[in-house]
Formats: structure tokens, C-alpha cells, sequence
């Protein structure tokens, strides 16, 4: 499982290097959603992180998590907070091409971000 290096956390989010541990190590967080880059449509998603223990994430897990948040409403929320710095630093809203900028390692490689949320 691969982590942004400049990860979002939600406001409410405490202690999130230990959920980040628990994600890891496939521990159920009832209350955790997870902001990750699917690789197949090239898109940002939000997945409930106990669909992440389900056998099929285990073996195929996100292309890459870029942010936490504990609710749904929350997730949300940071996902607006991507958008308002993707918009501020190019003008645009595409926010796949402005966190792959910002951490290309962990991004797919030859495949071109130009799809959004």
C-alpha cells in the first residue's frame, strides 16, 4: 500500500500515523475513509477503509492513498481542499495531474493524468 508523501488528514482525524499503521496491516477502522488514486480510471476515489480488508484490496489494493478522514462528509471536504490548492497553484482543477506533480514516484508511471474527480 502506497501513502502520498504529503498525505491529507481530515480535522478529525487523530493520530493518523496509527491509522496508517492499522491500513497496513489490514486492522478494521470503522469510522476511517480513505482518499486513494485508482490507477484503472485514473481518477481520485473514496472507499470506506474496511471495503480495503475485503480479499480483492488485499491482493489489488489503491494505486496510491492520498488522504484520510474520518466520515464521508469529511473525505469530501478534503477533497474540496485538494481542489482549492490545485486551483490556487495551476489554475485549473485537475486534481490527479496536480498531486502527480507534486509526487510522481508514487503515481503510475506512463500513463497520462489527465482525467479528474
Amino acid at each position: 500500500m502506497k501513502f502520498y508523501k504529503n498525505l491529507y488528514i481530515g480535522d478529525t482525524v487523530k493520530k493518523p500515523q496509527k491509522a496508517i499503521k492499522k491500513l497496513k496491516r489490514h486492522k478494521k477502522q470503522p469510522w476511517l475513509y480513505v482518499i486513494a488514486y485508482d490507477g484503472e480510471t485514473r481518477r481520485l476515489a473514496v472507499y470506506h477503509s474496511l471495503m480495503l480488508l475485503q480479499w480483492y484490496y488485499k491482493e489489488n489494493p489503491p494505486g496510491c492513498i492520498v488522504g484520510l478522514a474520518n466520515g464521508r462528509e469529511e473525505a469530501f471536504d478534503v477533497i474540496e481542499q485538494i481542489a482549492k490548492e490545485s486551483l490556487a497553484a495551476t489554475g485549473q482543477a485537475q486534481l490527479v495531474t496536480y498531486l502527480s506533480g507534486v509526487d510522481p514516484e508514487n503515481f503510475q508511471k506512463g500513463e497520462s493524468a489527465t482525467a479528474d474527480v
